[in-house]
C-alpha cells in the first residue's frame, strides 16, 4: 500500500471527540480503587442500616357509607353534598386532632419502653420488663431518655443520659428539664421530687437488668399519630379506606389503628343515639308529672268507693263516661303536641339544635314537619363534624350554616300553621266537653263524683300508657342502632421494614462505589484538553504518526549518547528506522522538527534524533533556528555567542566558523547564536535558503530545531527548504485543539511529506517500527533497569 494511499485513510477518520473504546483499559488500570470504593459504601452502607431505627408500615380497611340526607327532597340540590365530598371529610375526620385525642385516651401510650440493641435501642410494647406510673397531677421530665438499671429486685437506680430534656407542668405549659435526681430508689413506690412523680414495677421479676423509657406528653402523642396516619381510598370510586401509619413497632401500630376504628364507630353510635335519649328525655319530664296525679287519682277513687260503696255505673252514666273519656283523650294529645310546638320554638329561636326532638318519637305524624327536622338534625351533626377539623370561615362549614338557616326559618313557618291548627282543634275539643258536661248534671251526685274520678283516673292512665309507649319505642329504637361504617379489616403489617430496606441500601452502595471511580474516569476524560494517549491522537489527526517517544527521566537530554542501551534510545532508532522508510535510500536528508507551542520536546527529539543519525556513521548537523529561545547549546556544552543568526546577519565571512563540533563523532552544531531583533526576516530571507544549500553539499543529514508553528511566522518558510518535518506532540500536555490546527493547516496549505510524533510517553504503548506497537516500557532495556534500580 502507497503512502498516499495510507494518507488518505487518515482524511477518512471518524472525527468523534469521544471513544468510548478508549475508556475500559482506563477502568480496568483502576481497578483497585473501584475495589476500596465498593467495599467503602458497603460498610456505610452497613452502618447506615445497622444504626437505623427499622419502621414498619401497618394498614388496616375501613368502610364508610356515604351519607344520605334523610329527606333529600327537602334540600337544595345546588347546596348538597356532592358524591366524594362525604367521604373526603371522613378522611379528614380520621386524621384528626380530636379523633386521636379520643383514641389515646383509651391506649397507655404516655411512657414509651426500649431495649439496648447491638447498635440501637428498640422500641417494645406490652412486653416489658418495667411498668411507669405517671402522676400528670404534678410536673414531669418529658422527651427525653431515661435509664433504669437494678441488680437486685427491690432497688434500682435511674441515670438521665440525654442532653436535652423538657419538663411539663399541670396546667399544660412547657419548660427546660433540669434532671438532677440520679440516685437508687425502691420498686413499687412513688418518686416525688421537684422535677418529676413516678412509679416504677418491676414487672419481669429479675434480679438484674437494665431497661429504658420516655415520658410523653398527650400533645405531643396527638401531633404524632394524627400527622402519621395516612388514609387513602382502597379503590378509585369506592368508600374503602385504607388507614396506615409508619411505625418503629409493629404491635403499638395495630394497637392504635383498630383502637381508631373502634372510637370513630363509638362516636358515630353515640350521634346516632342522640336524637333517642333527646326523645327519652323529654317523655320522662312529661311521664314524672303523670305518673303522680295517676297514683293520687286511683287512690281517691279507690276511697270514695270504699265510702260510698258504688262499684259500677248505670248505662246512662256509662255513656256519658265513655263520650268524656273519648274527648279528654284527645285533648290531652293536643295539649301535649302545644307544649311540643312551644319548646320547639324555643330551641329554633336560640338555635339549640342538639335538644330537639323529633316529632315522629312522640307520635305526630306530620311527614312534611319530620322530614324538616331530620335533614335539620343530619345538617347540624355534618356541621358538628366539620367543625372538628374546620373553621367558621371555611366553604364547607358556611355552607352548613346557610343550610341550618333556610331550614331554621321553614320549620318555624310550619310550626306556625300545625299550632294554629292544633289550638283550633283544642278550643273544639273543649267546646264538645262543656257540652257533655252539661247533660252529665242530670246525674245523680254520687254518680257524678264517681265519675269525675274514674274519668281523671282514666285520663291519667292513657296519657301514662301513651308515654311509656312512645319511650319502649325510643329505647328499642336506640337498642337497636347500629353504626352505618364498620371494620373491614383489621391492622396488620405490610412485608417487613420500609426503613431501612438493607437490599436496597446495599445495592445502592454498591452501585455508587462501582460507578462513581467509573463516572470520574468518564468525566475526567470527557473534559480533558489535554492528549493522553497515542490512540486519540492517530484517529482525530490526518497525517500519520510515525514513533512514539519515552518519556526521559534523566536530567541529560542526550540520552541516545548517555543511555545508549535504553529504550528512549531505542524509540528514537524506531523514529529513524521510519524516515529511512519515507526517503530514498541513501539520500541525503534534511528535515525539521516543530510543534505548536513550547515545550513540547521539539528541541530534544531534535537533538537525540542526531544523534542516532551521526552513530550510523552519517555526517550530521543540527541547526538551532529558533533563535528568540536558544537551547541546544546548553545540553552540548558550547557557547551561543556565534551561531545561526551571526551568519544570517552577515557578521561572520563564511558559515563554517559558525558551526561547532559536539565532541561526538559525525555531528556538528550550529546554535541559534545571539537573539536578534528580526528573526523572522532572517529565516525567510535567500539568505537562509543559501545556507541551507551549502550545507546539503556538506552533511548526509540536516536537521533543523525551529520555533513553535503555532507561535510565531516564520516556522511556515521553512517547510519549503525541508525533504521532511516532524510535527511533535507531547503525551498529557498538547492539548486536543493542537490537533485540529494542525489539521486546518495540512488541508489550507496542502503540505506534503510532514508527519507526527508522540513525544514524552510513559512506559507502555509505545511504537517500535512503523505502525507496530509492542508496549515495551522501562526496565526492558539494561540502561533502563540500572535507572530503574
Amino acid at each position: 500500500m502507497s503512502f498516499d494511499q495510507e494518507e488518505s485513510d487518515f482524511f477518512q477518520e471518524d472525527d468523534s471527540s469521544f471513544d468510548l473504546k478508549t475508556l475500559f483499559p482506563k477502568i480496568l488500570k483502576i481497578w483497585p480503587i473501584i475495589l476500596g470504593t465498593v467495599v467503602f459504601f458497603l460498610g456505610a452502607a452497613y452502618y447506615y442500616t445497622s444504626t437505623t431505627v427499622p419502621t414498619y408500615l401497618v394498614s388496616s380497611k375501613f368502610f364508610i357509607k356515604e351519607q344520605e340526607s334523610a329527606l333529600s327532597l327537602f334540600e337544595n340540590p345546588a347546596l348538597g353534598n356532592q358524591q366524594g365530598i362525604g367521604i373526603t371529610n371522613e378522611i379528614i375526620i380520621l386524621k384528626s386532632r380530636p379523633i386521636a385525642e379520643a383514641t389515646l385516651i383509651q391506649l397507655d401510650f404516655d411512657v414509651e419502653y426500649y431495649e439496648k440493641g447491638r447498635f440501637i435501642k428498640r422500641e417494645v410494647f406490652r412486653k416489658t420488663p418495667i411498668v411507669v406510673e405517671v402522676d400528670w397531677g404534678f410536673p414531669q421530665l418529658i422527651n427525653g431518655l431515661v435509664e433504669v438499671k437494678w441488680e437486685n429486685a427491690n432497688e434500682y437506680s435511674l441515670t438521665f443520659n440525654d442532653e436535652n430534656y423538657s419538663q411539663y407542668f399541670p396546667d399544660g405549659s412547657f419548660g427546660v428539664g433540669v434532671p438532677n435526681q440520679e440516685g437508687t430508689y425502691k420498686f413499687n413506690e412513688w418518686i416525688e421530687t421537684p422535677q418529676f412523680k413516678v412509679k416504677i414495677n418491676n414487672t419481669s421479676n429479675q434480679d438484674a437488668g437494665e431497661a429504658y423509657y420516655i415520658v410523653r406528653d398527650n400533645n405531643y402523642l396527638i401531633n404524632k399519630y394524627s400527622g402519621g396516619l395516612i388514609v387513602d381510598l382502597e379503590e378509585k370510586n369506592s368508600t374503602i379506606l385504607n388507614l396506615s401509619m409508619a411505625v418503629p413497632n409493629v404491635d403499638k401500630g395495630q394497637t392504635y389503628l383498630n383502637a381508631l376504628m373502634e372510637t370513630y364507630l363509638e362516636l358515630e353510635l353515640q350521634e346516632k343515639n342522640e336524637i333517642a335519649n333527646r326523645t327519652i328525655n323529654f317523655i320522662d319530664k312529661q311521664v314524672a308529672g303523670v305518673a303522680d296525679s295517676l297514683t293520687q287519682f286511683e287512690n281517691k277513687l279507690q276511697a270514695f268507693r270504699s265510702s260510698n260503696k258504688i262499684y259500677n255505673l248505670n248505662n246512662e252514666s256509662s255513656t256519658v263516661y265513655g263520650r268524656l273519656t273519648e274527648i279528654e283523650s284527645e285533648l290531652a294529645n293536643a295539649n301535649l303536641k302545644s307544649r311540643y310546638y312551644q319548646s320547639l320554638k324555643d330551641y329554633l329561636v336560640r338555635e339549640n339544635y342538639n335538644e330537639i326532638v323529633v316529632p315522629s318519637g312522640l307520635g305526630i305524624e306530620d311527614p312534611y314537619l319530620n322530614g324538616l327536622i331530620e335533614n335539620l338534625l343530619s345538617v347540624q351533626v355534618e356541621r358538628s363534624r366539620l367543625m372538628a377539623t374546620q373553621t367558621d370561615l371555611s366553604p364547607a362549614v358556611r355552607e352548613a350554616n346557610k343550610k341550618l338557616d333556610d331550614l331554621n326559618k321553614s320549620i318555624r313557618e310550619i310550626l306556625d300553621n300545625v299550632d294554629l291548627n292544633n289550638k283550633m282543634t283544642i278550643q273544639d275539643l273543649e267546646q264538645r266537653k262543656n257540652e257533655i258536661e252539661s247533660s252529665f248534671r242530670n246525674l245523680p251526685q254520687a254518680e257524678q263524683n264517681l265519675i269525675a274520678l274514674q274519668r281523671q283516673a282514666d285520663l291519667s292512665e292513657s296519657i301514662y300508657n301513651f308515654l311509656s309507649e312512645k319511650r319502649a319505642e325510643s329505647a328499642i329504637t336506640k337498642a337497636s342502632n347500629r353504626p352505618n361504617n364498620k371494620i373491614i379489616e383489621f391492622a396488620k403489617v405490610i412485608g417487613g421494614p420500609i426503613t431501612p430496606k438493607p437490599q436496597r441500601n446495599y445495592l445502592f452502595a454498591f452501585f455508587c462505589g462501582l460507578m462513581l471511580p467509573i463516572l470520574f474516569v468518564f468525566g475526567r476524560e470527557l473534559f480533558r484538553v489535554r492528549i493522553e494517549d497515542i490512540s486519540y491522537l492517530e484517529k482525530r489527526l490526518k497525517i500519520p504518526v510515525i514513533a512514539t517517544i519515552l518519556k526521559n527521566k534523566e536530567e541529560n537530554n542526550l540520552v541516545v549518547f548517555n543511555n545508549g542501551k535504553s529504550g528512549i534510545a531505542e524509540s528514537f532508532r524506531s523514529l529513524r528506522a521510519n524516515i529511512r522508510y519515507l526517503m530514498q535510500k541513501d539520500k541525503q536528508v534534511t528535515l525539521m522538527l516543530t510543534s505548536t507551542i513550547s515545550s513540547e520536546g521539539k528541541t530534544f527529539c531534535a537533538m537525540n534524533l542526531a544523534s542516532v543519525y551521526s552513530l550510523t556513521g552519517k555526517k550530521t548537523i543540527l541547526v538551532g533556528c529558533d533563535m528568540r529561545k536558544p537551547k541546544i547549546f546548553d545540553d552540548f556544552g558550547l557557547k551561543n555567542d556565534v551561531g545561526l543568526s551571526t551568519v544570517l546577519s552577515n557578521q561572520v565571512d563564511d558559515w563554517k566558523e559558525a558551526v561547532q563540533n559536539s565532541k561526538f563523532d559525525n555531528l556538528d552544531i550550529m546554535v541559534s547564536g545571539p537573539i536578534p531583533p528580526n528573526p523572522a526576516e532572517l529565516l525567510s530571507g535567500d539568505q537562509f535558503e543559501s545556507l541551507v544549500n551549502d550545507l546539503k553539499k556538506v552533511y548526509d543529514v540536516i536537521i533543523l530545531d525551529t520555533p513553535p508553528i503555532g507561535l510565531v511566522s516564520e516556522t511556515i518558510e521553512l517547510l519549503n527548504f525541508v525533504d521532511l518535518t516532524l510535527f511533535v506532540f507531547r503525551q498529557d500536555y498538547s492539548q486536543r485543539n493542537f490537533i485540529d490546527a494542525l489539521n486546518g493547516l495540512k488541508t489550507s496549505k496542502g503540505i506534503k511529506n510532514i508527519y507526527a510524533l508522540f513525544n514524552g510517553v510513559e512506559g507502555k504503548g509505545v511504537t517500535y517500527g512503523y505502525g507496530y506497537s509492542y508496549g515495551y516500557g522501562y526496565g526492558y532495556y539494561s540502561d533502563d533497569k540500572q535507572i530503574k534500580k
